[in-house]
């Protein structure tokens, strides 16, 4: 499965506790042709480290044991790596498994816990949240449905649309005397743009998602004067002969104002915090972030996208851990593998919400801040 599926409740289905342990595996891969073998044989052992770690946990039951080791071959055998993204995510337990494809990187891990590893799904979908991108003229118009740099063609919302065809008695008579109206000019074009405006108001009530238009600049501005809809749209990009695509041409064409709008994402979640830090709403730090986030105070997440850290709680201190050096008995139970995932799993539980940023954007706040209720 992909991001695009990633529905808010199948993300709490996916948080949902389960019996110890639920394991999760991730893997950085390489995106689609061609196949590169060395993913394969990578994937193969990290599932026989999941195996080996079965074993060697006290705390799994042997019932449990056959069970999730018999889970994790039927999700290698679904694995498909010649259409793999930037990275695989499998989750297995008693009765279960998924396996999901993320279009961001994710490192190679196994970690045992009672709840499944959703940080990557997470990041991914606050990544790559969907979009909609209307690329018209004015002799069709296309909907594409995004996410990250991956646009694909849907028909959907009456799209694609064109114009009906017209037939002018008077065309003849016009061209002899210079007066035949141009492509913007034309009151069916106008007919088939708003056409296009009711279409969009439509998606947009069923679907919310941001708005990209691309086009000529008359044809978006004909589309913004005759209707509402066009205003919604985020980013507007001014280029022609895409709306038949083909995707990786719409994808280029649409980098820039992707990367814009990143950047203003970034932006507008640095000021939100600096704002709580005027009125005194705020926290920083592993120690500190993790004590408003268990009283559920936490109104506003905001964590470096590569930011992890494996520790021990003792009592309400957090005690750094270094992995290589903790044995698989102690992984899961007496330490947490990533206490960053542990802080973003309770706080969306609590209805808390979840804002990445490029690594380094936190630096001064230790990698993690939170805006906080109260």
């Amino acid at each position: 499965m992909r991001t695009t599926g990633l529905t808010s409740r199948t993300l709490t289905a996916l948080r949902a506790r389960r019996p110890y342990p639920a394991v999760t595996i991730t893997l950085p891969t390489h995106r689609r042709e061609p196949y590169r073998p060395a993913d394969t044989v990578r994937l193969r052992n990290l599932i026989a480290e999941a195996k080996r770690r079965l074993e060697a946990d006290p705390d799994v039951p042997r019932e449990a044991r056959y069970e999730i080791s018999g889970q994790l071959d039927r999700a290698m055998a679904d694995v498909d790596l010649r259409h793999a993204l930037d990275s695989l995510v499998i989750f297995a337990a008693k009765g279960e498994y998924e396996v999901w494809t993320l279009p961001r990187t994710a490192p190679e891990r196994v970690v045992f816990s009672d709840t499944f590893l959703t940080r990557n799904l997470v990041a991914a979908r606050e990544r790559t949240r969907p979009y909609w991108v209307l690329a018209v003229s004015v002799d069709r118009t296309t909907l594409w449905s995004g996410s990250d740099s991956t646009l694909q063609e849907e028909r959907a919302a009456g799209f694609p649309l064109e114009p009906e065809p017209t037939y002018n008695e008077d065309a003849e008579r016009e061209e002899r005397i210079g007066n035949v109206p141009g492509p913007y000019d034309d009151e069916g074009t106008r007919t088939y743009l708003r056409q296009v405006d009711t279409a969009v108001d439509a998606l947009l009530a069923t679907d919310p998602r941001p708005l990209y238009l691309v086009g000529l600049a008359p044809a978006l501005s004909l589309l913004e004067e005759v209707g509402s809809a066009a205003k919604a749209a985020v980013s507007k990009v001014l280029k022609g002969g895409l709306t038949n695509g083909p995707a990786r041409a719409l994808a280029d064409a649409l980098r820039p104002a992707l990367r814009e709008q990143a950047e203003r994402h970034t932006g507008r979640v640095l000021e939100r915090i600096g704002q709580a830090q005027g009125r005194r709403a705020f926290a920083a730090g592993l120690e500190e972030v993790w004590q408003v986030c268990k009283e559920g105070r936490i109104e506003l997440l905001d964590v470096e996208e590569n930011h992890q850290r494996t520790v021990k709680v003792t009592g309400e201190h957090l005690t750094p851990v270094d992995p290589e050096e903790t044995s698989p008995a102690e992984l899961g139970t007496a330490v947490l593998e990533d206490i960053v995932d542990e802080i973003i799993e309770t706080t969306l539980d609590r209805g808390g919400e979840i804002a990445f940023v490029p690594d380094d954007s936190l630096a001064a706040h230790e990698r993690i801040a939170a805006v906080l209720r109260f």
